[in-house]
């Protein structure tokens, strides 16, 4: 996504129209009211880093930030974003790899990956709300995140290396 603003219409125009920031950009969508947040970015918006796992909320696979606290996208009604700020991993774009990124390579916290981007979202919306949040608040943020395949020693190691620093 490039530029300031983004609309999206879907081909049926009876549905509402919602406005709201994505990434720092703000975003109109024009979709049904049911329609759900992480369909909304994975197929309209073409931002596939939001995975789609459990789709009931208890994977973490789907996490992104709504006025910066966790929430699971695929519980998420594009209604409830309207004036909303959301982020999502594509978000933490930058120059250089965010912090916490940079540790889960490091630390090798990742295998297949798939669960990644939802554990560091959840992270962050820790970090975003606490700025030296414990061991301990760190494993809480993410026990609704679930990693079918690193066996969480670098994910604890991650853990550990922020508690510190």
């Amino acid at each position: 996504m490039s530029g300031t603003k983004t609309e999206l219409s879907s081909v049926e125009t009876r549905h509402p129209s919602f406005v709201f920031s994505l990434n720092g950009v703000e975003t109109k969508i024009q979709t049904a009211s049911s329609r759900r947040l992480v369909d909304l970015l994975r197929t309209d918006l073409d931002l596939p880093g939001t995975k789609i796992g459990c789709e009931i909320g208890r994977c973490g696979a789907c996490m992104v930030l709504i006025d910066g606290k966790p929430s699971n996208s695929c519980l998420t009604m594009a209604y409830q974003c309207e004036g909303k700020d959301v982020e999502t991993i594509e978000g933490m774009n930058g120059e250089s790899l965010d912090p916490v990124q940079k540790l889960f390579l490091e630390e090798g916290a990742l295998q297949c990956g798939y669960c990644t981007p939802g554990m560091v979202m959840s992270l962050k919306g820790l970090l975003k709300e606490k700025e030296k949040p414990t061991y301990e608040e760190m494993k809480e943020s993410i026990s609704g995140n679930i990693c079918r395949c690193t066996g969480y020693g670098g994910i604890n190691r991650v853990l550990r290396k922020l508690s510190e620093g």
